[in-house]
């Protein structure tokens, strides 16, 4: 029996869309052909994603501004190597917690995919905010998809350079305004607002501002769903995780075909066709230019526009919603489907494992550390007192938003006394190292290597006290 697998050979200059190509050669980059998107005023899913533009764009632009005990709610100071979240701070030793969270960003974006495909892309991305945003400053100033398609094709007059003014002028305040809220989460944005007006702000502050307007500008304004297309690896690899039982947009070919236009009172079956009339709404609608009725496609971004304007029309025709929906594939196969499925499960559970572990952490994450270490020197000595001595090196780390002043005392043997400060001042994300030594009564050492404990103890935080045990080695009788 042969094993040989069937192999079709496929002629690129034989696709009747592609008359020019005589060499055989196959693109991998076409040039941009412009999408004028028609505005959807109404629909569920609009207003869906106008509730998450708002929460979203609100909290990039707010947050930036907000403080908590003297300090930014979220500020990425890299010269001190501080990060300060909702009144955390984080230091280069907390790296695991980024690498966690990272992960936690992952495996939570595999998971919503395997169940809803690219709804983050739809709803979240910020580069579909971003554009809808400019999208929306450009109805308002050139009107609708017609009047824009038509403005584009009439000649340079004042009403078009006005308006294309007008827009670029919005577009790059805009992109101007979201360049400084970015700089601002690692530069203190009344500051960085007022060193900048006033010439004060070093070179690079001026670049990145400089570079995130025009970055902004440019992929919302410009290149849109070119970002999408080409630039995202996600819209790449979000195959490997979908599956019959993911559900997406999709349009329902069982229902709407064989398409075709039709009064608004006429029955379909008479005249032999489904229900989609073949009105186009669909992929005027799309901001990547596609249509949907095609089939699952990578460039679709699972914004549901689509399902918004096609409901209009069936509304419109008295007919059911739903001709385009988010469906599964085995739902279209009239097959039943599964929500979850082992990959689903397998995505959730490290999900789940993550998050508990991270929360774990920072539930238990104490905002002082205390580290001894032994004097690698002679093992002990004997002061002017005939006291046993031990040197050691205390390494306290401050990591609380305030300066802190500790307490030192040991413990673990009788009448052992500490010879240097009893007190130490360590600033906000400071990690002091102090010299330390310890003594005690010779006719109290029973064994040569005895546990004792030092202790620290704020005053600023009653509730802060760290411990950590050590040795004290001394002579046997």
């Amino acid at each position: 029996m042969s094993n040989e697998i069937p192999v079709k050979q496929i002629d690129p200059s034989s696709d009747p869309s592609d008359k020019n190509n005589k060499s055989g050669t196959v693109e991998l980059y076409a040039s941009r052909k412009k999408i004028y998107v028609k505005e959807v005023k109404e629909g569920f899913f609009q207003r869906i994603r106008n509730v998450s533009l708002l929460v979203l764009m609100g909290m990039y632009f707010l947050f930036v501004w907000l403080t908590l005990d003297g300090q930014p709610l979220i500020h990425f100071d890299l010269p001190a190597r501080e990060f300060h979240l909702y009144g955390l701070t984080l230091y280069p030793k907390d790296f695991f917690l980024l690498s966690g969270l990272l992960i936690i960003a992952a495996f939570g974006l595999f998971f919503i995919t395997t169940l809803f495909g690219r709804v983050w892309c739809g709803y979240t991305c910020p580069q579909t905010v971003w554009t809808f945003i400019f999208m929306w400053v450009e109805e308002r100033i050139e009107g609708s998809r017609n009047k824009r398609m038509k403005l584009d094709k009439s000649p340079r007059s004042t009403q078009k350079v006005v308006k294309k003014s007008l827009k670029h002028t919005a577009w790059l305040l805009i992109a101007l305004a979201t360049g400084l809220t970015f700089v601002g989460y690692f530069y203190p944005i009344r500051e960085l607002i007022a060193d900048l007006f006033t010439l004060q702000a070093n070179g690079w502050a001026y670049f990145w501002v400089g570079f995130f307007t025009l970055a902004t500008y440019l992929n919302a304004g410009w290149m849109r769903e070119q970002v999408c297309l080409y630039m995202c690896p996600y819209a790449r690899f979000q195959s490997v995780m979908f599956d019959p039982d993911t559900r997406v947009v999709s349009y329902d070919p069982n229902r709407g075909e064989p398409r075709g236009g039709r009064k608004k009172d006429a029955d379909p079956a008479e005249l032999g066709l489904g229900d989609c009339i073949d009105c186009g709404q669909c992929v005027q609608v799309c901001p990547t230019g596609i249509d949907i009725r095609d089939g699952l496609q990578y460039e679709c971004i699972g914004c549901a526009l689509c399902i918004d304007a096609c409901d209009e029309v069936m509304d419109k025709m008295n007919y059911p919603r739903g001709l385009i929906r988010y469906t599964t594939e085995n739902e279209l196969e009239g097959k039943p489907s599964k929500l979850m499925r082992p990959r689903t499960f397998g995505y959730g559970a490290v999900l789940a494992l993550m998050t508990g572990a991270i929360v774990f952490v920072l539930a238990t994450r104490v905002p002082a550390q205390l580290d001894v270490l032994k004097d690698r020197g002679a093992p002990f000595g004997f002061n002017g007192q005939g006291r046993v001595e031990n040197s050691y090196t205390l390494k306290i780390a401050n990591m609380t938003e305030v300066p802190q002043t500790f307490n030192i005392s040991v413990s673990g043997m009788e009448g052992i006394q500490l010879l240097t400060n009893t007190q130490v001042t360590v600033d906000s994300g400071e990690n002091r190292a102090l010299p330390t030594v310890v003594d005690v009564d010779p006719e109290t050492i029973t064994q040569s290597n005895n546990i004792i404990r030092f202790r620290i103890t704020s005053e600023t935080d009653e509730s802060l006290i760290i411990e950590t045990e050590s040795r004290f080695v001394g002579p046997t009788r």
